[in-house]
């Protein structure tokens, strides 16, 4: 009875291995091929996975499109602060040029051997007012400067703009060429010649001061530069007042009339120089025309 258990275990260990064997066989000779069973399995799991993976890979690259476009927004809002600072460095810059070029054309005044007869104080335009019967300018110095009422008021090369009309302790208001209470005080001459006359007027329109009592002989041509005669005890003879751009007659043709662009542009002033002749007794105003 032992005997026959035990060749029973036997018989039935034999005949598993035959079977397995059998099995492993078959496996190896199938390849790839997969059961139904398998196949199913293996459907069942893929379109899950599309299921899934589909809207996974959308959420992803909605997002991504989202960070893209957020560094594209912060890229184009670097560009545009740099492009901002670029053009106020710009802006810096040429201001920076003009101011440049303003202080040496007065640093040329100061040292204009033509002015040698002269005081100079240099000033600053602080404020201004004007409208079309009054023009005024407020500069930085006034009497504790040494400024006082009738002095000339020039710029570079010269060019006249008007006079100091009145002063303060520490500013001065300056009534322009064009300014209609100051013009029938300029006694003018053409360069060059001895053909004299007067500014008595100024053209709001055409931006034009008008050279008036010119004798009627007299030989005037448009280009030609007036400057400040001397003749008058408001302003010295060489100030340059302005070129004329057109010549006529008077209304009753016995006296020619000219008009005269100012040389200095009276819309534009920044830095400009007072002036006295130095033989002035401090303090005294001159009179006259």
């Amino acid at each position: 009875m032992p005997s026959f258990f035990s060749n029973k275990k036997l018989i039935i260990l034999l005949t598993g291995l035959i079977v397995l064997i059998a099995l492993i066989s078959y496996s190896l000779k199938e390849g790839a091929r997969a059961t139904w069973s398998e196949q199913f399995v293996q459907d069942i799991v893929g379109g899950f996975q599309y299921v899934v993976n589909v809207p996974a890979r959308y959420v992803a690259g909605f997002f991504q499109n989202v960070n893209d476009i957020e560094n594209a927004y912060k890229e184009n809002k670097h560009l545009k602060e740099n492009l901002a600072n670029y053009a106020s460095v710009e802006q810096q810059n040429s201001d920076l040029s003009v101011q440049n070029k303003e202080l040496k054309a007065q640093l040329k005044m100061l040292n204009d051997p033509s002015l040698s007869d002269f005081k100079k104080y240099s000033a600053t335009v602080v404020g201004r007012s004007f409208d079309q019967w009054n023009q005024l300018v407020t500069l930085d110095k006034g009497k504790v400067n040494g400024i006082r009422n009738g002095m000339p008021v020039i710029t570079s090369g010269k060019r006249l703009i008007g006079s100091i009309t009145k002063t303060g302790n520490f500013t001065s208001k300056v009534s322009l060429i064009s300014d209609h209470q100051n013009v029938n005080q300029i006694s003018a001459v053409i360069e060059g010649t001895r053909v004299y006359g007067m500014i008595e007027g100024y053209d709001q329109n055409k931006g034009v001061l008008l050279f008036q009592k010119i004798p009627i002989k007299a030989k005037v041509k448009k280009g030609q530069v007036v400057s400040t005669s001397g003749l008058s005890g408001k302003y010295s003879r060489g100030l340059i007042i302005g070129k004329i751009t057109h010549v006529t007659t008077d209304q009753y043709g016995l006296t020619k009339a000219a008009e005269v662009k100012p040389a200095a542009d009276l819309n534009d002033l920044t830095n400009v120089m007072v002036i006295e002749r130095k033989a002035a007794t401090v303090g005294s105003g001159v009179k006259g025309n």
